[in-house]
C-alpha cells in the first residue's frame, strides 16, 4: 500500500467513526425530539461546523427541547438566557465589581460564558441587549471595559425565536442574522410522533436523565476532522456561484456575503463527514443551501407582496447554477 493510498484508508477509517458518532448523537436527541430526524441533524451539522442556530417558530414545536436536547447530549458546560424586555446586556456578558479588599476591579462572568448557550426568545430582548451578543458570536470573545475575555471552545449559541410578527417581539438585524451559521423551523410532528410523545414519559423527566454521548474533547476531534476533509477545485467555484448568484437576483435587496459561502462550505464539510465520507459532493452543498443562506437574504417589497421568501430565492439559484460534474469532483 503507497503512502497515498495510507491516507486515504485512513481518512475513511476516520468518517466511519465520525459518522458513528454523529448518529449516536442524532439517536440520543431523537429520544425526546420525535420525528425530527432532519431537523436534529442540521442542528448538529451546526455544532461541528462550529456555527450558531438560530430556531424560529410557533410556542409549543420544540424549539427549546432541541436546544436542552443537545447540551444534554454533549458532556460540556451549558447555560441558558431568558431574554425578556428588561434583560441588560451586562446580564449576559458579566461585569467588572471593584474589590475593596484588593482595591481592584474583578470581572464576574456572565452566563455567555459556558460552552452551548441557549438563548431563550431572543426576540423578546431589546435591540441593545441584542447586539451584546454580536462580538461573542464572530470573535468568541466579550469585551468588557475595553478588556477581552475568550469563551470556552467548543462554543456555540443556539437561539430560539417566535415569529416577529407577534406581540413583544422585536426583529432581529441583519448583522446578527448573519452571525447564525443556519435557520430552522421545527414545523408541527406528524402524528405518529405526537401520539408517541404522548404516551412516552414527560419530556422534562428524559431530559434530566439522558446521558451524554460526546464530551468536549470527542466534539473538538470532531470539528478538526470535519476541517480537514477534501474539497476538489470545482467544488469552491460552485460554493461562490451559488453565494454571489444571490447578490445578482432581481427579487434580492440585499443577497448573501463572503461569511455565507464560508459558512455553506464549513457546514457541507460535516455533512459529508456525517455520512462516512472523506471529502464533499455538490449534494452536501444543495442539501444545506436553504438553511444556511436563506435568512441571510432580504426580499423585495414587491417579491414579498407576492408571497415570495428567502428560501424560494436559493432554490432558483441552485436550479440555475451548474452543478460540477463528478469525474471533475
Amino acid at each position: 500500500m503507497t503512502e497515498g493510498q495510507s491516507g486515504v484508508v485512513d481518512g475513511e477509517a476516520l468518517a466511519g467513526r465520525f459518522a458513528q458518532m454523529f448518529a449516536a448523537l442524532a439517536g440520543n436527541i431523537e429520544r425526546v425530539i420525535r420525528g425530527k430526524r432532519d431537523k436534529v441533524e442540521l442542528a448538529l451539522i451546526c455544532l461541528l461546523a462550529e456555527g450558531h442556530l438560530l430556531v424560529e417558530d410557533v410556542p409549543g414545536v420544540g424549539k427549546t427541547t432541541l436546544a436542552r436536547a443537545i447540551s444534554a447530549s454533549v458532556e460540556a458546560r451549558w447555560t441558558r438566557i431568558q431574554f425578556t424586555p428588561d434583560l441588560l446586556p451586562s446580564d449576559i456578558t458579566g461585569v467588572s465589581i471593584f474589590n475593596q479588599g484588593k482595591s481592584t476591579f474583578e470581572f464576574h462572568p456572565g452566563p455567555i460564558f459556558a460552552n452551548l448557550v441557549v438563548a431563550d426568545e431572543i426576540n423578546r430582548g431589546s435591540p441593545k441587549t441584542q447586539s451584546a451578543l454580536l462580538e461573542v458570536m464572530e470573535e468568541r470573545r466579550v469585551t468588557v471595559e475595553g478588556t477581552p475575555h475568550p469563551v470556552p471552545r467548543p462554543f456555540m449559541v443556539i437561539a430560539t425565536q417566535n415569529p416577529v410578527d407577534m406581540d413583544g417581539t422585536y426583529p432581529l438585524p441583519e448583522a446578527q442574522l448573519d452571525r447564525f451559521l443556519m435557520r430552522i423551523t421545527m414545523g408541527y410532528p406528524d402524528h405518529q410522533s405526537e401520539v408517541a410523545v404522548l404516551a412516552g414519559a414527560p419530556t422534562g423527566a428524559m431530559l434530566d436523565t439522558m446521558p451524554p454521548i460526546a464530551g468536549r474533547e470527542d466534539v473538538a476531534r470532531m470539528i478538526e476532522f470535519a476541517t480537514r476533509l477534501h474539497v476538489a477545485a470545482p467544488l469552491y467555484d460552485y460554493v461562490v456561484r451559488v453565494v454571489a448568484s444571490t447578490r445578482e437576483h432581481p427579487e434580492l435587496r440585499l443577497g448573501a456575503s463572503p461569511r455565507a459561502s464560508l459558512a455553506l462550505l464549513r457546514a457541507a464539510r460535516v455533512r459529508a463527514a456525517a455520512a462516512g465520507r472523506s471529502f464533499i459532493v455538490p449534494e452536501d452543498v444543495k442539501a444545506l443551501a436553504v438553511p444556511v443562506i436563506a435568512h441571510r437574504l432580504i426580499v423585495t417589497p414587491e417579491a414579498e407582496l407576492r408571497g415570495r421568501t428567502g428560501a424560494d430565492v436559493v432554490g432558483e439559484v441552485l436550479a440555475g447554477v451548474p452543478t460540477p460534474q463528478a469525474a471533475a469532483v
